[in-house]
Parts: structure tokens; sequence; C-alpha cells
């Protein structure tokens, strides 16, 4: 099981026509950021709990910004430098997004 991630423009199709609003993806950290999403309460209030490890979740520019605060917190209580390493990858494309308007994070599992 593993989570990647691409940054996209506009809201992405899943067809081949998704890589014109790919902006930047993270394919390295899927396993290690499946295992750090695990830890969170999917009931919970929070956004990163929504995240689907087997499907696909997106998050827009404004549940990006939510989300960033989420990240920080689970940083740094987090053990694993796999993991830390992942969310730090996510922390920055979380901040890409909020920063980008009409952009959306897409969250792909398997």
């Amino acid at each position: 099981m593993g989570i990647e991630l691409e940054l996209h423009s506009g809201r992405p199709s899943r067809k081949r026509a998704s890589r014109e609003t790919l902006l930047r993806g993270s394919y390295g950290h899927g396993e290690a950021l499946a295992r750090a999403l695990s830890t969170l309460d999917r009931h919970g209030s929070g956004k990163l709990g929504w995240v689907d490890p087997y499907g696909d979740t997106l998050f827009n520019e404004q549940e990006a910004q939510v989300a960033r605060q989420e990240v920080v917190a689970l940083t740094q209580r987090c053990t694993d430098e796999q993991q830390k390493a992942a969310l730090l990858d996510l922390a920055e494309l979380l901040e890409a997004c909020a920063a980008t308007p009409g952009s959306y994070l897409w969250f792909m599992g398997d």
C-alpha cells in the first residue's frame, strides 16, 4: 500500500489529460506516507484523516491550507525517518497548493 502525490494547477482528470495540469509529483515516499497517515483518526475533524489509502482523494487550496497545520503536528510526533521525509514532502506540496489559486493536491492510493 502506498500513496503518491500530484499537485495540479486545476482539477485533475483520471485520463491522460491530467498531465496538462500537473505541476509536481511525489512518487518516492508512498508506503512511508501511507504508514504515517494511517495513525490518524479517519472519523476525526482533521483533513488528513480523510485521505483514502486505497483510493483517490483530492484537496483544494482551502483544504490544503487547513491540512498544513495537521502535517506540522504529525511530523513533530513522528520518529521514523522515512515517514518524516514523506511528511516533509507532503508539507511542501500542501504549501504550494495553498499558495496556488485553483490548484488541487491529488492523493493517489493503491
